[in-house]
């Protein structure tokens, strides 16, 4: 395997590793030992930890006692209830939201969707993305007074997060995403509940379809 240069070593160490997890070329289970990822990769361990800690956080690596890093199982059936539970409640927040939303929430909103255009193809877009992503969202929530819904919500994204990445990264996410968050900003600037609702419950489940399909033939090609 050629040697991988010195420019933002760990990103491409993490790039690396997260292709071959989310195409299951390492699958499920699978020890990620330091040592022989780091000859393999003819770079030192230290970038091979940190991008170890950052897929952790990215939902496709875990670390058991007595067997250090794994990678973690990508679920078809997790996909969908994740999802569809995400749709209803988020629904919820947002119908309730839009009956009190400020002009300046949604003047944040714009910002944020502006931020989010930008983040596309820079160094670390996944990450960026996802953080923006949650914000807009976030941002769009923030008139409902519904703290108990909106923490639901943020433990469901959290579990769904990396599934959201692959969905950016390898099932078409980046083409389609933008549209959607602008007619969705755009519903909710002219509160229109009905319709912000309807845009969001598809993006949310258009998103479902796509990574479940995505995961179906990941698993089908392994076989």
């Amino acid at each position: 395997m050629m040697a991988i240069e010195f420019k933002t070593r760990t990103q491409l160490v993490v790039e690396t590793l997260r292709e071959k997890i989310l195409s299951g070329e390492i699958t499920a289970g699978q020890p990620l030992r330091q040592a022989a990822l780091a000859a393999d990769l003819n770079v030192s361990r230290i970038p091979i930890r940190e991008a170890l800690l950052q897929l952790e956080a990215e939902g496709l690596v875990a670390f058991e006692p007595h067997k250090g890093a794994t990678a973690t199982e990508l679920n078809v059936d997790q996909v969908g209830e994740l999802f569809e539970l995400r749709a209803m409640l988020e629904a919820d927040l947002l119908a309730a939201s839009l009956e009190n939303i400020s002009d300046q929430a949604l003047d944040k909103a714009t910002e944020i969707l502006a931020n989010l255009d930008q983040a596309l193809g820079k160094e670390n877009a996944a990450n960026t993305w996802s953080e923006l992503n949650s914000a807009y969202h976030n941002c769009l929530y923030s008139g409902a007074n519904r703290p108990q819904t909106y923490d639901l919500v943020q433990t469901l994204n959290k579990n769904a997060d990396r599934y959201i990445r692959m969905h950016l990264l390898w099932a078409g996410g980046i083409s389609k995403a933008g549209s959607e968050h602008a007619e969705l900003l755009q519903r909710c600037k002219q509160r229109d509940v009905e319709g912000a609702v309807k845009v969001l419950k598809q993006h949310i489940l258009s998103s479902r379809d796509e990574i479940k399909a995505f995961l179906i033939s990941r698993e089908n090609s392994a076989s």
